[in-house]
């Protein structure tokens, strides 16, 4: 009896490649396309790293070593910061006067700065103790370098009968300390925005021992010392 039982039907043949094909997601689904190329993408490839660090680690090691006589690349001083201050005695009395000079200072260096303020009260100057008289900004890294890009070659060059920056403003430790009469030399500053002409000091710090090694060390980035 089981031998006459009648054979179960064939099943129907289909198109393997066809039913593959139709299986596989459609273009576009699941996952977005342009994540699947940022995950193998390196982190910040994009980013093009300032010219002074460039010819910094290009440049101007090797003349410093050979100039200066350093046996170890490391041995050759860096920039570590740069420090932004804006004095506003005006601000004691009118608060708006600061925050024009705030966003004259975020505007110039590209980063919000920090509001400073009196330590202590001095009768003769009508100051009294944590009252805002100013501004202060410090960079470190590529804002640090962009600045410094800025300064050198784009402000400074605006100073009316430029004739170079003084070769006195070494403290002793390899800092350096220029001060600028005018905000408006900096591209950044609309002029027709300006409410008051206002200047700032800007103390470059670097991790040179003596002020002949920063010296020598701002001169070879481009920094235009005068006589």
């Amino acid at each position: 009896m089981a031998k006459d039982a009648p054979k179960p039907a064939p099943k129907p043949q289909t198109d393997k490649p066809a039913a593959a094909a139709k299986a596989q997601p459609k273009k576009g689904a699941g996952a977005p396309q342009g994540a699947a190329v940022a995950k193998g993408r390196p982190k910040g490839a994009g980013e093009v790293p300032p010219r002074i660090k460039v010819a910094f680690q290009q440049t101007v090691i090797p003349a410093l070593m050979k100039e200066r006589g350093y046996a170890n690349p490391w041995q050759v001083p860096r920039l570590e910061k740069v420090v932004i201050n804006m004095g506003v005695g005006e601000g004691r009395e009118n608060a708006k006067v600061l925050d024009f000079a705030t966003a004259d200072l975020q505007s110039i260096s590209g980063q919000k700065p920090i509001v400073t303020r009196a330590k202590k009260s001095i009768a003769n100057f009508k100051l009294r103790e944590g009252v805002p008289i100013g501004a202060k900004v410090t960079l470190r890294g590529a804002r640090m370098y962009e600045f410094l890009d800025r300064l050198i070659n784009v402000a400074l060059p605006r100073v009316r009968d430029f004739k170079g920056v003084p070769g006195k403003g070494f403290d002793g430790r390899g800092n350096y300390a220029l001060g600028l009469r005018e905000q408006v030399i900096f591209p950044e500053i609309v002029y027709d925005k300006v409410d008051k002409i206002r200047g700032m000091d800007i103390n470059i710090v670097t991790t040179a021992r003596t002020d002949e090694d920063a010296k020598a060390l701002l001169a070879h980035l481009g920094m235009p010392f005068g006589e």
